[in-house]
């Protein structure tokens, strides 16, 4: 019985670290392919096993490969789900029939926030937002980085970073890429906004965002209107 009862905490442990979801694009530190990646890139601040704890801000992953950005970019973000195979990686993102799909653990969509930082995860500067839909890997979520940012080149510093406050469950996602950010604006400035940021270790935080009701399937993607949004600085 006690054996029985371990192999069963295994498979509990390991179907809570593959249940939910990440960025695949750009690599976040921990992320899917890189050294680091342990398959628990995809839990929820806090999550907890024997091996990892899941910590603020970046997963508590140590820096990670450099993806050289500039100011006026367009970042096409992708999603890891839980679901995927090599194959699926590779052919996505596309949207595909509703019968043919891989397993999203998107937990009724949600609001995802993406934006800079330049201390390491100390600050965040929002710089676009998508709600209801976020996140789901059979679509890529543009981003612009404004045209007006400073450069920030400094190792270990610089994050282009996705935060997610799920729907069904009370849960928040963090992933940050480390990169170079070049610019050539003449007075650069740092958006002024922040993210949201979600404690969830007192046991009554209940706070979730609206979302799309698919808890496992793809959903429509982006809003135009929010993808407008995201080119123009509007968030």
């Amino acid at each position: 019985m006690k054996f029985a009862a371990a192999i069963l905490l295994l498979i509990s442990y390991i179907a809570m670290a593959s249940a939910h979801m990440a960025m695949l694009s750009p690599t976040p530190r921990g992320g899917y392919g890189t050294k680091q990646y342990n398959g628990r890139i995809h839990t929820f601040i806090g999550y907890k096993d024997s091996k990892w704890t899941m910590r603020f801000p970046c997963g508590g992953y140590s820096p990670g490969p450099v993806t050289n950005m500039r100011a006026g970019q367009t970042v096409n973000v992708r999603f890891y789900a839980s679901g995927m195979k090599n194959n699926h990686i590779k052919s996505q993102p596309k949207p595909t029939s509703s019968n043919k799909q891989f397993s999203q653990a998107r937990h009724g969509g949600g609001m995802c926030e993406f934006s800079l930082s330049y201390d390491g995860g100390k600050t965040f500067h929002l710089i676009g937002r998508y709600t209801r839909t976020c996140p789901d890997a059979y679509y890529q979520w543009p981003v612009k980085i404004p045209s007006n940012v400073p450069s920030c080149t400094q190792k270990n510093r610089c994050l282009f970073v996705w935060s997610w406050t799920a729907n069904i469950l009370p849960q928040y996602y963090m992933n940050c890429a480390d990169i170079r950010l070049t610019s050539s604006a003449k007075n650069p400035r740092r958006p002024s906004k922040s993210i949201q940021i979600v404690d969830f270790q007192p046991r009554k935080m209940r706070v979730t965002e609206p979302g799309d009701g698919n808890k496992h399937r793809s959903g429509p993607g982006p809003n135009r209107k929010e993808v407008s949004n995201n080119m123009n600085g509007r968030y």
